[in-house]
């Protein structure tokens, strides 16, 4: 076993399945991938319940709509004109490629994605993973961290995301679980400023691991 599925195992034998990313829809999930951007999930679920209370959550809904209502639908996520402005740029693009199913379909759709002004390669790649079911593995600021203080691994996105692919098997399904638990586990012990090492999944695996709640 990798270290890496090592790594796995531990998060999802502590954490349980993350059943990750909530969404009825995969439009909504791609809409979810833009809201989400420098903000808390708890903020981007009140913006996306005010989507759904307008009946905005469509490509043709959110590129009919005034923008400024839209931002004013979105404010609680923060950098909202600039999240508007790429909800209208993602629905026109998706409108324009025969709508979701055949956006999503299209060979080139991580290319796709990163041509739209304001979506950089972890949107991109989280929209081709959860809702596009691409064999992609997402790599946030959890997932750089954790492997830098877990096993001294230390690059740039892709070298991360080259990490993971390299040393986890090709299964979108654990690529989507492994994902979600990096997120939780950055967010309940492994954070920037305070990790709490005490009790954490990793330990035995951690190049870092301190007896104290503070690795710094």
């Amino acid at each position: 076993m990798t270290p890496t599925m090592d790594l796995y195992q531990r998060l999802l034998e502590h954490f349980g399945p993350q059943k990750w990313w909530p969404a009825e829809t995969r439009f909504e999930m791609m809409v979810g991938a833009i809201l989400t951007q420098n903000v808390n999930w708890n903020n981007v679920e009140t913006a996306i319940d005010n989507l759904k209370k307008e009946g905005c959550l469509t490509p043709m809904s959110i590129w009919e709509i005034e923008k400024a209502h839209l931002e004013e639908l979105i404010r609680p996520t923060g950098f909202y004109r600039q999240k508007a402005a790429r909800l209208k740029r993602l629905s026109r693009c998706v409108l324009e490629n025969g709508g979701v199913d055949h956006f999503l379909r299209q060979e080139n759709l991580r290319d796709a994605l990163l041509e739209i002004k304001g979506i950089g390669p972890e949107t991109a790649d989280s929209i081709a993973l959860y809702a596009g079911d691409r064999p992609i593995f997402v790599v946030d600021a959890y997932t750089m961290r954790i492997v830098k203080r877990a096993f001294g691994f230390e690059g740039s996105y892709d070298d991360v995301q080259d990490y993971f692919q390299n040393t986890v098997p090709t299964d979108i399904e654990i690529y989507k679980e492994f994902h979600a638990l990096l997120v939780r586990l950055g967010k309940e012990n492994c954070s920037k400023r305070s990790p709490v090492c005490d009790g954490c999944p990793v330990n035995p695996l951690c190049l870092l691991r301190k007896p104290s709640a503070s690795i710094f």
